[in-house]
């Protein structure tokens, strides 16, 4: 089951839904897609500069249950952009709040699950996520 739940976290997942909520609501999906897109560019920098090697990779740990993007696991992409769209969408609509966070923490904790992050690699995408949500909320109120 984490092995489908993981890919609502990836980049057609997130995108789709910013997308699709940028239909619905023109300054939501706006603000969706920066958050997403603001994350991104924040994850991919984190990346490339600590270059933390995910679990299934460091020695004598289990194989990873999910195919891998890239070698490198800090900060977690899939928990960044599942919180930036969950968050955005929190804050404008509150009574939708406990589902998409909700989902957003079931999708981050798959990729601890599937062996592809480590606990702090998650919480670190989460930070991150939370930071594009706010601050595209705020550009764009």
């Amino acid at each position: 089951m984490m092995r489908h739940v993981t890919h609502l976290g990836g980049a057609r997942a997130t995108l789709g839904a910013s997308c699709a909520l940028l239909v619905w609501d023109r300054r939501l999906g706006a603000a969706a897609l920066l958050a997403n897109a603001g994350s991104h560019v924040v994850v991919q920098l984190l990346k490339r500069a600590v270059a933390r090697p995910r679990p299934c990779d460091a020695s004598g740990a289990p194989l990873a249950r999910v195919d891998l993007p890239d070698r490198h696991s800090f900060p977690s992409g899939h928990a960044a952009a599942a919180t930036a769209v969950a968050t955005t969408l929190a804050i404008a609509h509150p009574l939708v709040a406990p589902f998409v966070l909700t989902l957003a923490g079931v999708i981050s904790y798959s990729r601890v699950a599937l062996r592809v992050h480590h606990v702090s690699d998650v919480l670190a995408g989460v930070v991150v996520g939370l930071a594009g949500a706010i601050g595209a909320t705020y550009l764009l109120r």
